[in-house]
């Protein structure tokens, strides 16, 4: 399915009203067995990070370098198209001077006019026992609002467990966790950091995290599409 096709009224709305929407599947069984398969090599890469070492969980990923994969190539920059009017949306309600322009091209160009020059697309590998900790992709003070994860393995065949977790933190508030089910190639949409909700005195900002709950069997990969480069 290409980025065009997809009902984007209602992803815009299931943003705005929960900060996610789950799409697609956007790649092919073909495809995503041939995307997982690049983890074994290293010139796809720029660099690998091992997360016990950091205390981000357990498991790996490996960052792309340029050129990207072909299938990331398809999908960022028409996401990012259909995103873009989304992120302003967000930016205005919160009161935000930023604005996004257009073209993924034009936001790019400003990413490295702020020191942030490597690619953020990135391939992300579970097995037994590993999971991924509650965090935000942010790599520097230019970013675009929401970012892509698209399941590469099959649930229930592949792997188990292995949830996709979504935190919200409203102010004065507890946290609220969201459980993402999602099917081979299937992709979630959703906030990088913060999101404006309506509240009876206008909008206001609530805080999000995403992680991975442990995989119980098997291999998981998943391939995370990021709009902002890192500096």
């Amino acid at each position: 399915m290409v980025p065009e096709d997809l009902d984007w009224t209602r992803i815009g709305m299931e943003l705005d009203s929960v900060g996610h929407a789950v799409v697609g599947p956007l790649l092919d069984g073909e495809t995503c067995k041939a995307l997982s398969e690049l983890y074994g090599q290293d010139s796809p890469f720029r660099s690998r990070v091992v997360m016990e070492r950091h205390g981000f969980g357990k498991g790996e990923y490996k960052y792309f370098s340029h050129p990207l994969p072909d299938p990331i190539v398809a999908l960022r920059a028409p996401l990012y198209r259909r995103l873009a009017p989304v992120a302003n949306r967000w930016a205005a309600a919160m009161g935000l001077d930023t604005r996004y322009p257009a073209e993924h091209a034009e936001f790019l160009e400003r990413c490295h006019a702020a020191g942030q020059t490597r690619p953020t697309p990135l391939l992300l590998k579970y097995g037994p026992g590993d999971y991924n900790c509650l965090h935000q992709d942010l790599y520097g003070e230019t970013v675009f609002p929401l970012q892509v994860a698209i399941l590469l393995s099959a649930p229930g065949t592949d792997f188990t467990g292995g949830e996709f977790v979504l935190t919200e933190q409203r102010p004065r508030m507890q946290s609220r966790a969201t459980v993402v089910p999602l099917g081979l190639g299937e992709a979630v949409i959703f906030a990088v950091d913060q999101r404006p909700v309506q509240g009876s005195r206008g909008p206001y900002r609530v805080r999000h995290r995403h992680g991975v709950s442990p995989v119980r069997s098997g291999a998981r990969y998943t391939t995370g599409i990021i709009f902002h480069d890192a500096a």
